[in-house]
């Protein structure tokens, strides 16, 4: 791991200032990767050079087409490296010191902490393992008064409800055991998979949670909730509107909120004053009582120890099909809305449904950052910690770690205004999401403004029919939320697009990488499935690309060169298929029909392409290797799923966005499967992707293995016959059928139910002798 430089930023250095917070230090890597970008700029001018020169003096239409293509896609691949470097200007890291809080700041001071968590399908994401994730961050060592957890379920499902009863029941349990013995992990599922030390209490805590996600895991398979499951009068009221409601579905119902646990100590929210070091606490006291929509009696609001539970607050957003409801970013904007009318609580965490809490004072880390006042005045809008992945197998054979995404680049970008929102393990500040830093846009109702005291219990009647006002799916209307104001709309990735709005009216951001997860999610196991998600968001970066807001155009403006260089490289990035399409067949058919389209190792220009080759796959291994302490294995899996992401989810997220630009429907928005399968667990952790299910992105890959494995063998043939010109064009052959070899397994060698289906082979097969019979009538 790199080692960063020793000089310091400290959070304060005045001497009646409170203890330190956090250190900053700028890496050892930015000289050294301002040298290297501009000899490699120069070299890749000089590409471009050679370029023009052959298409100035091509004599054959041939010539003059291959060397367009070659050159188109290089400036494709040119303008996506220039913007990558934005994140190797100034990377930083930091250091928190979460202990120094309580030396200034008692618990009582601490700020209110809501909890968002979002699901929407109980048979695509199973509720045992949104409950998890909810009962890690309800185990926060943390003022349980102070904490509210928010669950939002977009499926609108009776199944998901019971879960959460189920899980407010054993949290009494739970709670307090975490407490006791202070454990690290805080997840039920995780804890009693780890090496964890037995003892009766322990084997009584492990029945009764196996208890409970057994009567969980049956409600789900059976699809009803019997009775036996449904003890009092209050539960029963809870599951009504599913059958009084005449046609309910997940895409037609009314709005449902039930608070399963709530706390009864005063409340207090805190504005702060950045001319003090202090927060300013304004206390007010409430008196709690009981309606049909609290489903937990007094007694029950209590954890076994005596001690408040946090708040539990499920729901589910009004649907209509004659209302748009703009998928996850509406359901986190009705969550601000139901929050602020409830416990309005300063800072938001929002959280994958899969993304459990690994660390229970992950709270303190950010509060380093949202307590010191020096970045409030510096406009802070949310603290990003990366997303990190448990249950990886050894390789990794999905690059599914995305160390660029989630690590290296957001330190990059932290030197300059902070991370992009990644959509989890993210601390919003409430205000943040309600205008800019200097000119708030004040939602029409004052009641979820963010300097709202909310002074009621979240039991009472008259907050409970403002929180369904509020989830109403017309309520929006004529508003500004969505544009101005909560999570934007416009995109299939609203936390890419969120961060990026709000960093162009000014806000910034912090990235917090501690060196425990503070945050472990699950990773799609499934090949097809990882494309999907991915074919997902590069649908949706498209649409952030060619919108009004383009970052290359919006963003340069607004944030400054290298912010915007930083979003359009993300923005643009599905254009990249255009280059590793080009890459993965047009040299290799230009082998098989004896044309040489690159210099040969004789000519001076060969080591130019040398150097921008190794230079490119150099800094790339040792990114990925030495600064982020990456092994050599996963980085040559990560750069094989680069590969076959541009033939596959980058490509066809590329024609469904151009289809539909022009009119023409394509798939709609599927959720990413969390079910895992025995067997395909079984396979993942061999090493063997997942081909089982026909699918067309299947089928270019498929196609390109077979072509660069032809082209690969004729080369050879040739280079042993003394060939000299089809040496560059015979070595990117061969690394296209190194990094194909899982390919050509499972159309050969596998006969598991992950072996590619004849189907999608003969198809590939069909398809690729038709395109090599194109080029041969062309080239030849």
């Amino acid at each position: 791991m790199e080692e960063p430089c020793s000089r310091e930023s400290a959070a304060t250095n005045s001497a009646h200032a409170p203890p330190l917070l956090y250190t900053l230090t700028t890496s050892r890597r930015t000289v050294p990767n301002r040298v290297f970008a501009a000899v490699y700029f120069c070299a890749i001018m000089a590409l471009f050079s050679r370029h023009v020169q052959i298409l100035l003096h091509s004599k054959t239409l041939v010539s003059f087409s291959v060397t367009l293509t070659l050159f188109v896609s290089d400036l494709v691949l040119a303008f996506l490296w220039v913007s990558a470097q934005s994140f190797r200007v100034r990377p930083v890291y930091r250091k928190e010191y979460p202990e120094n809080i309580e030396k200034f700041l008692e618990q009582s001071d601490l700020l209110g902490l809501d909890v968002f968590i979002c699901t929407a399908d109980p048979y695509m994401e199973p509720p045992t393992r949104v409950v998890n994730t909810a009962l890690s961050v309800m185990a926060y060592e943390y003022p349980t008064e102070k904490l509210s957890i928010y669950v939002s379920d977009d499926g609108g499902s009776s199944l998901t409800l019971f879960a959460f009863m189920e899980a407010a029941k054993f949290a009494a349990h739970w709670l307090p055991f975490c407490r006791k013995n202070e454990l690290a992990t805080r997840s039920p599922d995780e804890y009693f998979a780890s090496n964890y030390s037995r003892s009766s209490e322990t084997d009584k805590i492990k029945v009764m949670y196996e208890s409970m996600r057994g009567r969980v895991k049956n409600v789900v398979e059976t699809g009803r909730i019997d009775d036996e499951y449904v003890t009092s009068d209050q539960a029963r009221q809870a599951f009504t509107q599913w059958t009084t409601y005449l046609g309910f579905t997940r895409q037609n119902h009314p709005s449902v909120i039930q608070v399963l646990q709530h706390n009864h100590v005063p409340i207090e929210l805190f504005e702060f004053d950045p001319n003090f070091n202090r927060s300013m606490s304004i206390r007010i006291t409430m008196s709690f009582f009981l309606n049909d929509q609290v489903l937990l009696d007094k007694n029950k609001d209590r954890d076994i120890a005596g001690h408040c539970l946090p708040n539990l607050v499920y729901v589910s957003r009004q649907k209509s099909p004659t209302s748009p409801h703009h998928f996850k970013a509406g359901a986190l904007n009705v969550l601000v809305r139901v929050s602020a009318a409830m416990t309005n609580a300063p800072v938001i965490l929002t959280l994958d449904c899969d993304m459990y809490s690994n660390d229970p004072r992950t709270v303190f880390r950010a509060l380093c950052y949202v307590l010191d006042p020096a970045e409030i005045q510096n406009r802070l809008a949310f603290v990003q910690f990366p997303q990190e992945f448990h249950g990886l197998n050894e390789n990794d054979i999905h690059g599914s770690e995305h160390k660029r995404l989630f690590k290296l680049n957001p330190s990059g970008l932290d030197g300059l205004l902070g991370p992009n929102y990644l959509g989890t393990g993210c601390f919003i500040r409430r205000r943040a999401l309600l205008g800019d830093p200097s000119t708030p846009v004040p939602p029409v109702i004052k009641e979820i403004r963010p300097d709202h005291i909310a002074d009621n219990p979240i039991t009472a009647p008259s907050v409970l029919e403002f929180a369904h006002q509020v989830a109403g799916c017309n309520y929006e209307n004529q508003t500004d939320w969505g544009s101005k104001i909560g999570f934007r709309y416009g995109s299939l990735v609203e936390d890419f697009f969120t961060g990026f709005r709000l960093q162009c009216e000014g806000w910034r951001s912090i990235f917090c990488n501690p060196e425990r997860a503070a945050f472990l999610g699950n990773a799609p196991i499934n090949f097809h499935d990882f494309l999907g998600q991915n074919k997902r968001w590069q649908i949706g970066l498209l649409e952030v690309a060619s919108s009004r807001y383009s970052p290359i155009t919006f963003g340069v403006k607004a944030m400054g060169l290298f912010m915007g260089l930083s979003y359009s490289f993300y923005a643009f990035f599905p254009i990249a298929s255009i280059s590793i399409t080009t890459y993965s067949f047009l040299p290799q058919l230009a082998l098989l029909n004896g044309l040489n389209i690159f210099p040969k190792v004789s000519e001076p220009w060969f080591l130019l392409y040398t150097f921008l080759f190794l230079g490119a796959y150099g800094q790339d291994f040792l990114e990925y290797t030495v600064v982020s302490g990456g092994t050599i294995r996963r980085w040559w899996s990560d750069q094989r799923i680069w590969m076959a992401k541009g033939l596959s989810c980058s490509l066809f997220g590329l024609s469904e966005f151009l289809l539909k630009s022009i009119g023409i429907p394509t798939q709609g928005f599927n959720v990413t499967s969390k079910v895992v399968d025995k067997e395909q667990r079984k396979r993942y952790e061999q090493g063997l992707l997942e081909f089982g299910v026909p699918s067309p992105m299947f089928v270019t890959l498929t196609m390109a293995a077979i072509i660069n494995l032809c082209s690969f063998i004729y080369g050879l043939i040739n280079l042993v016959s003394g060939k000299e010109g089809d040496f560059m064009q015979l070595v990117l052959s061969a690394l296209i059928v190194m990094n194909c070899l899982p390919i050509y397994e499972a159309m050969v060698l596998r006969s598991d139910k992950g072996k590619m289906p004849a189907t999608t082979s003969v198809t590939a097969t069909i398809l690729a002798l038709a395109v090599y019979s194109v080029a041969y009538l062309i080239l030849k």
